[in-house]
């Protein structure tokens, strides 16, 4: 078995420190894309709801639409039978 020195021991721990510095880069790297992933999922989110608000904007506007075409239909006395 060979014999353990400081020499030894000094060559085996700045291969450690050597590993351990390159995952911390690592890491700041993944952390990084992790924060820009948010954001854009963030981005997406705020789309889907002006989205989600825009169709109900429409559908608002439709049905005012419809009131006043009812409205319009009755005075004009063209009501028919109700279509399916």
């Amino acid at each position: 078995m060979a014999e353990v020195t400081n020499e030894l021991l000094y060559e085996v721990l700045k291969s450690v420190q050597a590993r351990v510095s390159n995952l911390d880069d690592k890491l700041e790297s993944l952390n990084g894309r992790m924060h820009s992933m948010h954001g854009q999922i963030a981005a997406v989110r705020s789309d889907a709801q002006a989205a989600h608000q825009d169709i109900a904007t429409v559908y608002l506007t439709l049905g005012h639409i419809d009131s006043r075409l009812t409205r319009i239909e009755k005075r004009l006395d063209i009501i028919g039978e109700q279509a399916e």
